[in-house]
């Protein structure tokens, strides 16, 4: 939707809890270098039971809304179509209005996840590990059949997971293997490993970094960095942050709102930095 600098346009992200979300951070910081005057972008608390009525309520101002917990399967049903991306995970992370009042569902969190490697030069890899399961393993699965040509093992916890992760696979049309937690500490070795764990859960696995890691896509960005990250980094290997990710699955979320493209990623960057010092401060929320 192509957008005048002087429209009044607004968006927000849905979720709950929200009050920790940088989206408020990026977006208002990709509007201020976009010079796009009277567009605003807030945070709103909304469960799965209260989004229909939240969605029914909005006015023709309104061009977007990103989605977090617990709403990113829960709105499937309330949209007019979503994007082949967003079906194969069964998640929509951005909900873009069409000017007809269409609801288009997308899923930026897969190409942010291709971005934020390609950014730091990993276009292709031979073999990839993954670390943990669940929704954010799934994603990572989908983003790595853009980037892995050989095999992607998955290391769990549980056979639940693992049965989560074999049917991941077989929707995406990848085989993924899977190896017990136990032996996690052998993903280090591979030429590029996804922590999709919450915070903590890799703390114990940071004494097995090898000698010289390769690459590491660690989705956390607070707290920043984790164990495992921070010896990645002093044994020389590259690392993704978290914090990369959601600069760039929300880069791709501007350009869709917006209809203005390049977004300015560095302003995005810095912005999500200075929110994440600021959490950090004594005195700041």
């Amino acid at each position: 939707m192509p957008a005048r600098a002087s429209d009044a346009r607004r968006a927000a992200v849905l979720g709950s809890p929200i009050a920790h979300s940088l989206s408020p951070a990026l977006h208002r910081a990709a509007y201020e270098a976009l010079e796009l005057t009277g567009w605003t972008y807030d945070r709103f608390d909304v469960g799965e039971e209260a989004l229909p009525a939240f969605l029914d309520g909005l006015g023709a101002e309104w061009t977007g809304l990103s989605l977090t917990m617990p709403l990113k399967r829960a709105v499937i049903p309330l949209l007019d179509e979503i994007s082949e991306t967003a079906a194969s995970v069964e998640a929509v992370n951005t909900l873009v209005f069409a000017e007809d009042g269409r609801r288009l569902g997308d899923n930026t969190d897969i190409p942010g996840m291709v971005a934020a490697l390609r950014e730091r030069g990993i276009d292709q890899v031979d073999s990839a590990a993954i670390l943990g399961a669940g929704a954010t393993a799934s994603s990572a699965l989908a983003a790595l059949t853009r980037v892995c040509t050989g095999r992607i093992v998955a290391y769990v916890r549980t056979e639940a997971r693992a049965a989560e992760m074999r049917e991941w696979g077989e929707r995406l049309d990848v085989e993924v293997l899977i190896a017990d937690w136990s032996d996690a500490a052998d993903a280090l070795s591979f030429p590029l490993v996804v922590a999709t764990t919450p915070a903590g859960a890799t703390d114990a696995l940071a004494a097995s970094v090898p000698e010289r890691p390769a690459t590491l896509f660690d989705v956390l960005y607070d707290p920043w960095p984790t164990e495992l990250a921070a010896r990645w980094s002093m044994g020389g290997g590259a690392v993704v942050s978290g914090l990369d990710l959601l600069v760039h699955q929300a880069v791709l979320q501007v350009e869709q709102m917006t209809g203005r493209a390049p977004a300015p990623v560095e302003a995005m960057r810095r912005a999500g930095e200075r929110a994440l010092a600021s959490r950090r401060t004594p005195g700041h929320a």
